[in-house]
């Protein structure tokens, strides 16, 4: 049989970007033409630095490029100093509550500053401070309106936490610093739902240029967190709206930089690593796809080369997919042929599937421009 060589399909355009002022988190630019950053936030007690730094670490390594932390108290403001010091991406204090831990974050050396003026008792009144002590250091700010903590006055308006009254409150504050002279912000107007959610971006982005960061709060346990930040962020980062993301899942915060890296890549806003292209449940398999699909993926843990690797288990399209892969296997009766680049290299029998795989990633040249060799 004459194989025909496919060749790598062209990498997508990525999507227009919405035209949002730049400005910096530390060494990290967000907005403009920068590209769509990952956050997460840690979930130790920030006063115990060695714990924060530990997981400050652990998601680094997930490709986190902006984190998080939380300050409710006196001793986690006493802790920021040592942090920023020693983490290796910029940190932002999350302040509720307590304007004081604003002024302690920025004199910190914190990259940013989170503050959400509805649960900051007379905040408005202290939006003079804040703006000159942060543009003194050249601190940011994130206004960030969350649905459950929205400005009391702003719901008694609307009723209830619509994307009106999310985005009506979002532009107040930025209007106040407008005041003061101070526009390095970027703002969230986050909802449990992800229409209202999504609506609320939109008009948001029709309305201002300051960078935005999206979220869909309280988003719940790792299954329905990771499909409801899918569809909200899939559909605005399609529109290119957003330009620095956190998913919020009720679960370890390395899962949210997992989801969020992947979401991103899936848009083609973030270089691909491993992408797992594998069968669905079907009558026509003729191999274990299920379990096979997982040992690939774990024998593949941790390779940093950026590749498809397609993991088929019949005939029917098996090796239409293989070939459109970088590479790939197409399975049956109880052999695999192996696939680089759209060419069979190799047959081997079921059982030395994952090895020959393995084998073939580790021994050639995957460079972009040229032929695997």
């Amino acid at each position: 049989m004459t194989l025909v060589d496919l060749g790598i399909p062209a990498a997508r355009p990525s999507p227009p970007r919405r035209v949002s002022r730049q400005l910096m988190v530390g060494s990290v630019p967000v907005g403009g033409d920068a590209p769509v950053s990952v956050q997460s936030m840690t979930t130790t007690v920030t006063a115990d630095v060695d714990a924060t730094l530990q997981q400050i670490a652990e998601l680094t390594a997930a490709g986190c490029q902006i984190v998080r932390v939380a300050v409710p108290s006196a001793d986690d403001a006493d802790a920021l100093p040592a942090i920023v010091a020693r983490s290796t991406i910029p940190v932002i204090a999350d302040i509720h509550f307590q304007p004081r831990y604003v002024f302690a974050a920025i004199d910190a050396g914190c990259a940013a500053v989170r503050v959400n003026p509805g649960n900051i008792k007379k905040f408005d009144d202290r939006v003079g401070e804040i703006a000159h002590a942060a543009k003194a250091a050249g601190v940011s700010i994130r206004i960030g309106v969350n649905a459950g903590s929205l400005d009391p006055r702003v719901l008694e308006r609307h009723g209830k936490a619509t994307p009106e009254a999310l985005v009506e409150s979002a532009l107040w504050e930025c209007s106040l610093f407008a005041e003061h002279g101070f526009d390095d912000l970027k703002l969230s107007v986050k909802h449990h739902d992800p229409m209202v959610m999504i609506a609320a971006y939109r008009q948001l982005a029709q309305r201002c240029e300051y960078p935005l960061h999206l979220g869909v709060t309280e988003a719940g346990p790792r299954f329905q967190g990771t499909i409801k930040s899918a569809v909200a962020f899939g559909v605005l980062l399609a529109e290119g709206i957003g330009d620095t993301i956190r998913v919020s899942l009720s679960a370890p915060p390395v899962e949210e930089v997992k989801v969020g890296t992947a979401i991103l890549e899936s848009l083609g806003l973030r270089p691909k690593r491993l992408e797992i292209v594998s069968c669905p449940s079907c009558g026509r398999a003729q191999v274990d796809v299920y379990r096979l699909a997982e040992q690939v993926t774990a024998a593949f843990e941790g390779f940093e080369t950026p590749l498809r690797v397609a993991v088929m288990g019949c005939v029917v399209n098996g090796p239409g997919e293989a070939r459109e892969a970088d590479l790939g296997v197409s399975s049956g009766n109880g052999k695999g042929q192996i696939f680089v680049r759209g060419k069979v290299v190799r047959t081997v029998p079921e059982s030395q599937i994952v090895e020959a795989l393995v084998e073939e990633a580790l021994n050639r040249d995957w460079s972009e421009t040229g032929e695997a060799s």
